[in-house]
């Protein structure tokens, strides 16, 4: 048995008749069931993008259309192809890939993500190089230097969002610690029929137009009869001050979006193929541009062998949350049945991805009901049981909770983590205060690594936690940080505005590094969204609870109300974008420059 499985040419996406047939209202009849069914005529089973390998390429980026929910719309592809095609690369050789903008009027670019390159390759527009052009062509050339999953994506406008995205593999110069007789890559993300420029103006006037789940008459009766009417008061009261409600988990649901697998939505039912006995690694993408994916496979164990790119000691879990722009690799055993189901609802649960491991083409597995819908708590935003009275806040800037904090602007929320750590002081940046961009402020008491999130906690399963992860070495780097960085991600919801420390990127000055130092930058998420945080061209060491390295990553999640922290090595010199990868947040605002430079 090869070890690599090829994945035969994909003519493109599947064109389906009706967008609620697409996401999965074909699939009543499996929900309940048992048993092993055949998957509807339209699915396309065995579809994957196209793979290239080798040292050279050619990618022509352009538009065509597509149909994915049952109407013609414009999208952005790679050589024809959405998603992009896979591309399959070798650690230590030296890959050339010269990229032709087809499209007719905008600049274009592609980003290779969490890819170790010059920074004159790493494809920003604006900091790295100026884009490409209408009818021009960009030669990328550089020498891979790590192994493992990644991807690339458009780094221009709204143009990710639209399509311009694909999974890389890099083969390792060296055996991997682990062994499996096949892969299947696994490329999750979200499509929009609406125009990605239209959507972002769309949460710029009305950010809470996905959630549907706004508490109600009926809700406050039934909290009052649980838990009484002076804490129900005091509960609806502290939400509305705070300009919020515990259903806002993102920015972008399923009412707007259709979630695809491979460039698949649910009714396509990709399928990989297995032989009972194997060993299968599964590599894990998100692609998605505001999705967080909730991955799990029913009656298969998955263990965690890699994450972004990076071996870690083997975790073996039945659900993993996988952050925008995160990778995953997992090996699992498929055996005593035919059909799996690979289901990957988001975090918020209004929708799925779906595909299918089987023996043979055709089959398919019973595909579970959305989880129940989380709500958040004060807990959840690094609040919990240390919370105190709720005052308004002068100059429009939504709440404050009083804790001693003078000057600051939004709510100030201290609280206990998992992580058995005590509340903790937090010291806001004065460029925080009195600012209309801001409307909420934290101070959590440690990173809660163990906490699995929101939604899956106590849910019955074993879930991965970004705790359960530790890399097979020791930091490669091995010298204490010699200073360290503290930034804010700060938002206001109402005003759809992202941030660092209060600061939209387009006033900020660059975060500026000596070439060579180790520095620890440590981040505090002061809003109530989850952010998935970004630096490019060095690697983010996550420390854990106590300060030590744990695990090597290029992207770590921020969940609300957490302070966590990693090392960075800067180890190459030149201007490098630093960005939340939720796509309408980084657009909003929510980016800054890291210039290395050499010491005076």
């Amino acid at each position: 048995m090869s070890r690599h499985t090829r994945f035969p040419h994909s003519p493109g996406v599947a064109s389906l008749p009706r967008r609620r047939f697409v996401q999965g209202l074909a699939f009543a009849g499996l929900a309940g069931g048992s048993g092993l069914l055949r998957t509807p005529a339209l699915a396309a089973p065995g579809t994957s993008p196209q793979v290239l390998r080798g040292t050279t390429f050619d990618l022509a980026i352009g538009a065509r259309e597509v149909n994915i929910t049952g109407r013609a719309r414009q999208a952005i592809t790679v050589n024809g192809s959405l998603p992009a095609p896979l591309l399959r690369w070798r650690e230590g050789d030296t890959v050339t890939v010269r990229v032709a903008n087809r499209l007719a009027d905008a600049p274009t670019s592609i980003h290779w993500h969490g890819i170790l390159l010059p920074a004159n390759m790493d494809g920003v527009p604006g900091m790295s190089f100026d884009g490409i052009a209408p009818g021009e062509s960009w030669l990328y050339r550089f020498t891979l230097r790590q192994s493992g999953t990644y991807w690339y994506h458009s780094h221009s406008m709204f143009q990710e969002q639209a399509g311009l995205y694909g999974a890389i593999i890099v083969e390792p110069s060296q055996p991997p610690p682990f062994h499996y007789d096949r892969e299947h890559v696994l490329l999750l993300s979200d499509w929009t029929d609406l125009a990605p420029d239209a959507l972002f103006r769309r949460l710029k006037k009305a950010p809470s137009y996905d959630n549907h789940y706004k508490r109600t008459v009926g809700d406050f009766a039934r909290d009052a009869g649980e838990g009484g009417l002076r804490a129900t008061l005091a509960d609806r009261g502290m939400w509305g001050r705070m300009r919020m409600t515990p259903s806002d988990l993102s920015d972008v649901n399923g009412h707007t979006y259709t979630y695809l697998l491979n460039g698949l939505p649910p009714a396509g039912n990709w399928t990989g193929l297995f032989q009972p006995g194997e060993k299968v690694l599964l590599r894990l993408v998100n692609a998605g541009a505001m999705t967080y994916f909730d991955v799990r496979i029913p009656g298969l164990k998955m263990t965690v062998v890699a994450a972004d790119g990076q071996y870690v000691h083997p975790v073996t879990v039945d659900e993993l949350r996988i952050a925008a722009a995160e990778t995953y690799d997992v090996i699992v055993e498929p055996a005593g049945q035919d059909a799996y189901t690979i289901f990957a609802q988001d975090m918020g649960r209004t929708g799925f991805a779906r595909g299918t491991l089987a023996v043979r083409h055709g089959l398919a597995a019973p595909v579970p009901g959305n989880d129940p819908r989380p709500l958040l708590t004060m807990d959840d935003m690094g609040h919990g049981a240390h919370g105190g009275a709720v005052a308004p806040v002068e100059g429009g800037c939504g709440a404050m909770m009083r804790h001693g904090t003078e000057g600051g602007c939004g709510a100030t929320m201290h609280g206990g983590g998992h992580d058995g750590h005590a509340a903790a002081s937090v010291t806001h940046p004065d460029s925080e205060r009195g600012n209309p961009l801001v409307d909420m402020q934290s101070s959590p008491g440690g990173p809660r690594l163990d906490d699995p999130g929101i939604g899956l906690r106590d849910n019955g399963r074993r879930v991965l936690a970004y705790a359960d992860l530790k890399s097979v070495f020791d930091d490669p780097d091995g010298r204490e940080p010699g200073r360290e960085v503290e930034l804010h991600l700060t938002g206001h919801m109402e005003k759809f505005a992202w941030s660092f420390d209060g600061i939209l990127f387009a006033g900020a000055e660059p975060l500026r590094l000596n070439y060579g130092e180790r520095l620890r930058i440590v981040l505090v998420n002061d809003t109530m969204m989850q952010h998935p945080i970004h630096l490019h061209g060095m690697w983010s060491d996550l420390e854990d609870a106590d300060g030590a390295f744990q695990v090597r990553k290029h992207t770590v999640d921020m969940p609300p109300g957490t302070r966590r922290s990693y090392r960075v090595r800067a180890d190459v010199l030149g201007r490098w974008a630093y960005h939340c990868h939720l796509l309408y947040h980084m657009e909003a605002g929510m980016m800054r420059e890291v210039r290395v430079e050499e010491s005076a």
